[in-house]
């Protein structure tokens, strides 16, 4: 009979140790909302409201002088259906907020546009059509009501 060979352990080892590592960071990772940098993203105007929005959300519903949640799902992610929830429950909670619910199998050139990698990724658009904030995952209703509570209130100025 051979002795176990040490090389196999420790590959072993190591492979559970990255999994391990990797599972973390995604946890840690997944569902927080993040701040996004200004991409150069065609504009045009929104005469309902007098101002420039970027395209790609003009063509989504996306409206300037409201502050959007903007859902991008797909039929079988059961993550996306919670996600929903969450939403649902910051429009109840919060007054002012719009949702906008986005199927990427039907607007993949516009999900692509705006740099959506996976499902649901919510964004957060200010009154001026900018994304303040993103999330891929599911993200918790908290973090949503503080990151839209501050915009609100700049729109209602």
């Amino acid at each position: 009979m051979q002795e176990p060979s040490v090389t196999g352990l420790v590959v072993v080892v190591v492979v559970l140790a990255l999994a391990s590592a990797f599972g973390w960071w995604r946890r840690h990772r997944d569902g927080r909302l993040r701040p996004v940098a200004t991409l150069p993203v065609a504009t045009r105007p929104d005469e309902s409201a007098g101002a420039t929005l970027p395209a790609a959300l003009t063509d989504l519903g996306v409206r300037a002088g409201t502050v959007t949640l903007v859902q991008f799902s797909s039929p079988v992610c059961a993550p996306c259906r919670a996600t929903r929830r969450v939403l649902d429950e910051v429009r109840a909670a919060v007054d002012g907020v719009h949702l906008v619910e986005v199927g990427v199998d039907e607007h993949l050139d516009l999900a692509r546009e705006l740099d959506i990698w996976r499902t649901p990724t919510v964004l957060v658009v200010d009154p001026a059509g900018r994304i303040a904030q993103r999330a891929a995952g599911v993200p918790a209703k908290d973090d949503l009501v503080a990151a839209v509570t501050p915009l609100l209130a700049g729109a209602r100025r």
